[in-house]
């Protein structure tokens, strides 16, 4: 590859990144929800001293029917996806974005119930909907 070629597929890749990460987060109001979907996030206890680093989001709704890219756990984009075995829709957050959401958010409180909600599109543009209440503790783990 000459360096022309290679100068112009980076720069491609330099202006499809700056797009992505200048566009608009996608946010709904309660008007917006068109239905509701089963949850299941895991774990269904966040340690904000825990080692871990995702949050996995388990749906009810078809994995082929979502646009990934909607999808936010309480603001928090999505970081990756894949179907389970049944073949529904998995989401991934980062962890640490989780909890600093957790201490920072004014409407969560550490050592109580605190409500997750992911939030996103199917791709025939209808919005969803999926809630969990989630216990947020602060607890150093043993031998640490």
């Amino acid at each position: 590859m000459r360096l022309s070629e290679m100068k112009m597929i980076t720069g491609c890749c330099v202006l499809l990144l700056a797009g992505l990460l200048l566009s608009p987060a996608i946010s709904y109001s309660d008007d917006d929800i068109d239905f509701e979907i089963e949850i299941d996030i895991a774990p269904n206890v966040i340690n904000i001293q825990s080692e871990g680093t995702a949050v996995t989001v388990h749906t009810d709704i078809a994995y082929w029917t979502v646009e990934a890219y909607t999808l936010t756990l309480n603001g928090i984009d999505i970081k990756s996806w894949k179907a389970d075995n049944q073949g529904n829709f998995v989401a991934k957050f980062w962890m640490d974005e989780v909890k600093a959401l957790a201490l920072e958010a004014e409407d969560m409180t550490i050592g109580d119930y605190n409500e997750f909600v992911l939030l996103g599109e199917n791709k025939a543009g209808e919005v969803f909907l999926g809630t969990q209440e989630i216990l947020i503790i602060d607890v150093v783990p043993k031998g640490r």
